[in-house]
Parts: C-alpha cells; sequence; structure tokens
C-alpha cells in the first residue's frame, strides 16, 4: 500500500494525473458555482428578518467554510510531510496556503460587509471574526516561511511546522458562537429550518468553492 501511495505521489506521475483532472475539475467548479449563484443571487427568496443583505452568504459562507477545510487539508500534507518526508506533501502545503488565504480574506471582507447592516459597524473583535483574522495571519506566516529558505526541504519542514502549531485556531473558530456570547450569528447549517430555496444554492456555492480549490 504504502509503495502505491508513493509511487502515486512521485512528481511525474502526480503532475500527469492532476494534469487530466483539472479541466473537468475547473469546469464542474464553473458550473456548481454559476449555479449556486445564479439561484441565490437571483432567484432564492428574500429573509424575512434580513431581507436581501443575506444573499451574500453565498460568497461568505463557502468562502469561511473552506478557508477552515484549506488549513485542514495542509496539516494534513504537512504532518505527512514531516513524518514520511514525502517532497509532495510539503509542496502541496505551498500550493494550498495562498488560495486558503484568498478564501479567509473573501470571508472577511464579506463577513464585514454583511455584518455592517447586522451590527451597524464594519468590524468589532468578535471570537469568531478575531480567530478568522488569526487564521488569515497563519497562512499569511506559512507563505512567508515557505519563500524565506532558499534550501526547499527546510522551508517545507518550517512552513509545516507552522500549520501543525496553527491547527489549534480551527476548533476556536468553529465553536466560537458556542463557546462565547459574540455577536456572530451560529453556524449556517444545512437544515430543514432554512428554506430550501435558499439551502440548494448554497450547497451548490459550497460545492463550486471547494471544486475551484482543487484546480487552483
Amino acid at each position: 500500500m504504502w509503495k502505491t501511495l508513493h509511487q502515486l505521489a512521485a512528481p511525474p506521475r502526480l503532475y500527469q494525473i492532476c494534469g487530466r483532472l483539472v479541466p473537468w475539475l475547473a469546469a464542474a467548479g464553473i458550473i456548481a458555482l454559476a449555479t449556486g449563484w445564479v439561484r441565490g443571487f437571483g432567484f432564492a427568496p428574500a429573509d424575512y428578518q434580513q431581507g436581501e443583505s443575506y444573499r451574500i452568504m453565498y460568497l461568505h459562507v463557502p468562502a469561511a467554510i473552506w478557508s477552515m477545510g484549506i488549513y485542514a487539508a495542509m496539516a494534513v500534507a504537512a504532518f505527512t510531510g514531516l513524518v514520511w518526508q514525502m517532497k509532495m506533501a510539503s509542496l502541496a502545503v505551498a500550493a494550498m496556503a495562498p488560495v486558503g488565504a484568498v478564501y479567509t480574506f473573501i470571508a472577511l471582507v464579506t463577513g464585514a460587509a454583511w455584518g455592517k447592516p447586522m451590527w451597524g459597524t464594519w468590524w468589532v473583535w468578535d471570537a469568531r471574526l478575531t480567530s478568522e483574522l488569526v487564521l488569515l495571519f497563519l497562512y499569511a506566516g506559512v507563505i512567508a516561511l515557505w519563500h524565506a529558505f532558499d534550501d526547499r526541504k527546510m522551508a517545507g519542514r518550517a512552513a509545516g511546522i507552522l500549520v501543525l502549531v496553527g491547527v489549534v485556531n480551527l476548533p476556536v473558530i468553529h465553536y466560537s458562537v458556542e463557546w462565547w456570547n459574540t455577536l456572530h450569528q451560529g453556524s449556517t447549517r444545512m437544515q430543514q429550518s432554512i428554506d430550501p430555496a435558499m439551502r440548494s444554492p448554497l450547497r451548490w456555492a459550497i460545492a463550486g468553492f471547494l471544486l475551484l480549490f482543487m484546480t487552483l
């Protein structure tokens, strides 16, 4: 099993597999995102409390979910690279970090835009917002460490250690609305309490963000 994994993780083989998948993933991501956004921004009903302003969730929620999901994937890759010395694992961390940083930035900006009409201000040092900002700094730190060393092995080790240290921030982000009294609303769950006309486009958008991440 390990021999097979090492063979698949060999750069020539992995690049060949990824090269074949990228066009299909890109097409699927664009279709999923377009479907979610057209239905969400154009046809989903207005929220009875937030009116039209809630529609920003079709940007905010997928970006926020995958800002954490990408970091979790980086942690797995970093652990693999540090323990089994797989070169492609360190390269995967370096490749995922910029995408994760962009998703986190989108989550923060759209969250601020969503919070303005709800809270009356663009930013509050809320537990959820602050921990998400820390996540952006962690992504920036990983990117900086990767480029700080000429030795790729040393760069991968340093970046991997930071990723594993920072993984403790993920449960803080996820459970902050439950652990502390925060202004941020509870997690957006795919429950029956959400109108199906709103829930379905959100799922498409979440899938689209995932597929585009896999493409990039």
